[in-house]
């Protein structure tokens, strides 16, 4: 039997068969396309400052305003174009650190699927 990616301690789960909740993007944020997006956080600290999860963007493009971040890319794929900085393309393996503040886009050309780390500022919010 597979473990529960929701319960606590230590465990380990295949995140492609993790069933994701509906995070729509905001309006503002798409550029191109109808880009569907969903997630599942699996784990938060106590201080609500670091959360772990899955997170999957349908094709498209949107923008964002990222945290610090670390990712593992489980299927699709992306380029992601950080202003004033590098673009970074993604596929199954790969992994991503992305810096606070840093302004991205993200042009998913197919369904991306990542497992993620972030690690929010004080005050920041935790969408």
């Amino acid at each position: 039997m597979p473990a529960d990616p929701t319960a606590p301690g230590t465990l380990s789960f295949d995140p492609s068969t993790v069933e994701l909740q509906p995070a729509p993007l905001d309006p503002s944020q798409i550029v191109e396309g109808s880009p569907v997006v969903a997630e599942r956080v699996l784990w938060s600290s106590s201080d609500g400052l670091r959360h772990r999860g899955v997170w999957e963007h349908g094709p498209g493009v949107s923008t964002d305003v990222e945290v610090d971040e670390m990712f593992v890319v489980v299927s699709g794929r992306a380029t992601i174009e950080v202003e004033d900085g590098p673009t970074l393309e993604v596929g199954p393996g790969d992994v991503g650190i992305l810096e606070a503040g840093a302004r991205t886009t993200w042009r998913v050309h197919e369904t991306l699927r990542k497992v993620f780390h972030v690690r929010l500022s004080e005050g920041a919010p935790a969408d």
